[in-house]
């Protein structure tokens, strides 16, 4: 039996496209997995109280309950840009607090506040600048669809607004290190504005499966015809 070029061709790149869909859907079922069950274990841990020492990995502590003393840093705070909230525009509000003993600090989210109509007029970000212990989730920073190039640089002057959260450059811009992931302040704790906290949804790890099942499907019926119409030519 004998293979034209171009339909062999063809044949071969939408295979490898098909096959690599379906490979990528149980790649993204395993991810599922593994984000699943660190959920579960993040609710099921004790409340863990945070420190310098603490390893300072975002995906590993996400979701998990931590209680932590410190002070704000009520003069350097940030506003992050563009947040929508029941329709309405306006910012995040990330405040550093300095651990206690620490040369370190976690940037904490007292919530969503609106916009001015305005944009020149920043909202007030007035809080109690004593010690003070809170509790609250570690989670990533809030993500944006489009990263737009200069995003992640933050205005100069105070609070300083800025579109995409990039740790080390807001810490360059304190003058102290910071933890990578920002810690969501308890909805019961005073000094917070508009919080709803929400664990991200995410799709099965069976429904990638079931995903990457109908790829390997259509590149099997995909081989089958190709055979078949090779087999008709060779006969023509």
């Amino acid at each position: 039996m004998k293979f034209k070029v171009i339909p062999t061709l063809a044949y071969l790149c939408l295979l490898t496209v098909l096959l690599a869909l379906g490979m990528w859907q149980l790649d993204r079922s395993e991810q599922k997995r593994v984000l699943l069950q660190l959920q579960e274990h993040a609710g099921a841990t004790q409340i863990l109280k945070l420190s310098a020492t603490i390893e300072d990995k975002a995906d590993a502590l996400r979701y998990r309950q931590v209680e932590v003393s410190g002070r704000y840093d009520v003069t350097h705070q940030f506003l992050i840009d563009n947040q929508i909230s029941g329709g309405k525009a306006g910012y995040f509000v990330l405040t550093p607090l300095v651990l206690t003993g620490e040369a370190k600090a976690v940037l904490v989210n007292r919530g969503w506040i609106p916009q001015n109509p305005d944009r020149t007029v920043l909202p007030d970000l007035q809080i109690n600048n004593a010690e003070t212990i809170i509790s609250g989730r570690i989670n990533n920073f809030p993500s944006v669809g489009i990263k737009l190039a200069g995003a992640e640089i933050p205005t100069a002057a105070w609070p300083s607004v800025v579109q995409v959260i990039d740790g080390d450059v807001l810490a360059k811009k304190l003058g102290y290190s910071l933890f990578q992931f920002q810690l969501e302040l308890d909805k019961e704790l005073p000094g917070g504005f508009k919080r709803e906290w929400r664990t991200s949804t995410v799709m099965l790890p069976e429904q990638h499966t079931a995903y990457a099942i109908q790829w390997f499907a259509l590149a099997l019926t995909l081989t089958i015809l190709f055979i078949w119409y090779s087999f008709k030519k060779n006969d023509a």
